[in-house]
């Protein structure tokens, strides 16, 4: 999810439309609004955020220091026409990158994609069993072939790799996919493009490439690590104890007493909760 701020909101919308036309979310903050807003999102919304584009707004200085401070999403300006001296001021400012009028959302994407690599935040490519998946907006490529996929299916593939190292649930790809703030959508809708994007790659791959589980999440199944059973020594005893196993002496000592002291344990046992 990208935010954009800039003191026009209507050129704000703008921003905003030409990303969800490519399948990105984003979503417009008023720079007034923006450190209280920043104050209230949790770390976990933070790092949704993949990069900042402030336009038009009074106080960069101010609003970009607050940005690093907290993470390191990219941090871009767009200007009106191409300026030296505007160019030079946003660098000094701590801003990564810097786009004047005329560019295409595409554009944002790659250069946003290419800053993350830099920081060693994310690859320009990455190869999982088979699918060759890129973060530009560009379709994979699955079996040697490029696969094409509607947008929201592509970037929760994208989602999926980035989150390798650890099972992503259905409300993190929703905030990546629809952004933190979409009350118009419901996040159910992520079960139905993951089954899509399921029987695409089937189709093409000859097998199921995502690994789920209940309440956990989603996992391609390269990096899916199968969790050993956990078993107690209760139940190692039940299932490997035969007629001539070795049995400890504690429990020999029970059925020994069987019916003795250990009945009349067990009576003193229950009648110290419910008396006989």
């Amino acid at each position: 999810m990208f935010v954009v701020l800039d003191d026009r909101s209507t050129v704000a919308g703008g921003y905003v439309a030409c990303f969800d036309r490519e399948g990105v979310a984003a979503t417009a903050v008023e720079p007034s609004e923006f450190f209280e807003w920043f104050e209230l999102i949790n770390d976990s919304d933070v790092a949704v955020i993949e990069g900042f584009l402030l336009g038009t707004v009074a106080n960069k200085r101010q609003i970009s220091a607050r940005i690093r401070s907290r993470c390191k999403s990219p941090l871009i300006g767009l200007i009106e026409a191409r300026a030296l001296s505007e160019t030079l001021e946003l660098f000094s400012l701590g801003f990564d990158d810097v786009l004047a009028k005329p560019f295409h959302v595409r554009e944002i994407l790659a250069r946003s994609g290419a800053i993350r690599r830099r920081m060693q935040i994310t690859d320009e490519c990455v190869d999982v069993g088979g699918i060759r998946i890129f973060f530009d907006g560009r379709d994979p490529i699955v079996s040697g072939e490029v696969l094409p996929l509607p947008r929201r299916e592509r970037r929760i593939l994208e989602c999926l790799v980035l989150s390798r190292n650890t099972r992503i649930t259905k409300t993190q790809i929703f905030n990546r996919v629809y952004g933190i703030f979409n009350d118009e959508i419901h996040e159910n809708v992520i079960e139905s493009h993951i089954s899509r994007l399921r029987k695409r790659l089937k189709q093409r791959l000859g097998h199921d490439p995502i690994d789920s589980q209940r309440f956990l999440g989603y996992r391609l199944k390269e990096f899916a690590v199968e969790e050993p059973a956990v078993v107690t020594e209760a139940t190692t005893t039940s299932l490997t104890q035969g007629p001539d196993a070795s049995i400890e002496v504690s429990i020999i000592r029970d059925e020994e007493n069987v019916d003795g002291s250990l009945r009349s344990n067990d009576y003193q046992r229950i009648g110290d909760v419910c008396p006989i």
